[in-house]
């Protein structure tokens, strides 16, 4: 793996604890600690010192363009990391999920973690906005403070290396959201996808926000309360990329999604790895974990 060269003095950081917003902000109650810049080769975040838990949205450049972003901010204007500084855990059970693909669109947006801040942009392929063949039918994006790490090798998934990325989120509630909006959501399932080799793992989430959001507490409530979901979820994940003239994804697990206390542990260890991740991007002594 890319070595990490560190351009900062510390961090300090809590471990464990798309329709487009133009001209709106957005402000959440969140709590942050302390960070600072680090560079990695292909990698490059910075972790803002943050001590009023307001963020904001700014959009620059315009939508469907190669310039377009949309940045996080502090409320005195700071850019902040929506992948770094935004909290994993809200506490009982409860997790942040940042908004990257409103449901019923098709733009491929992402995080974009080899640029600074990592704002939020319109997935490229050799120079051309990337667009899935067809509508996403759920909000996904990611679980802040995760990794996958490319160095471990999944044992319990055909010994499938981690895909470098955050993990994702599948939220399967009846609102749309929208680009950059942070969700408090509770993991209900997890699909562990294989793609080109690599472990893309898919936790399956719905908002606190949702009307049947007390409903559903595990795999089995989904299937009860949203009939169908899972395995549509399964499949279009499978397929999304035929119509490129690519194979069909695989899932690992027997094919079949895990239930909620898989998708935990899944979320613990991403967590840890991230932990790791950016502790190895700090000299030693120099790094104080609370």
């Amino acid at each position: 793996m890319a070595a990490i060269r560190v351009i900062a003095n510390s961090i300090t950081t809590t471990l464990l604890s798309k329709s487009p917003l133009r001209g709106k902000t957005q402000s959440v109650g969140l709590c942050f600690k302390n960070s600072s810049l680090l560079v990695q080769k292909k990698r490059l975040f910075t972790c803002s010192a943050i001590y009023n838990p307001q963020f904001q949205i700014k959009e620059e450049g315009q939508p469907e363009t190669l310039d377009y972003r949309v940045f996080f901010l502090d409320n005195s204007g700071k850019k902040i990391s929506p992948w770094h500084d935004i909290p994993l855990q809200v506490g009982n059970g409860v997790f942040n999920f940042v908004v990257e693909i409103p449901k019923e669109s098709s733009a491929k947006m992402e995080v974009a973690t080899d640029e600074p801040f990592t704002p939020i942009k319109q997935d490229t392929k050799k120079g051309k906005l990337r667009y899935y063949p067809y509508n996403i039918n759920w909000n996904y994006g990611l679980l802040p403070q995760t990794w996958e790490d490319p160095s471990f090798e999944n044992p319990e998934v055909e010994g499938a290396h981690g895909d470098n990325d955050p993990v994702d989120v599948v939220e399967i509630g009846e609102s749309q959201a929208k680009i950059g909006q942070i969700l408090k959501v509770k993991p209900l399932a997890a699909l562990a996808m294989i793609d080109e080799g690599e472990l893309d793992w898919k936790i399956v989430a719905i908002s606190l926000d949702d009307a049947k959001a007390s409903l559903v507490n595990d795999i089995s409530d989904v299937e009860k309360h949203f009939p169908g979901t899972l395995t549509a979820i399964r499949d279009w994940f499978r397929d999304y990329k035929i119509p490129d003239g690519k194979p069909a994804n695989k899932f690992g697990l027997g094919n079949k999604p895990a239930n909620k206390d898989y998708a935990l542990k899944v979320i613990t260890e991403t967590n840890e790895s991230w932990a790791k991740l950016v502790k190895r991007s700090i000299p030693a002594g120099e790094l104080s974990l609370v």
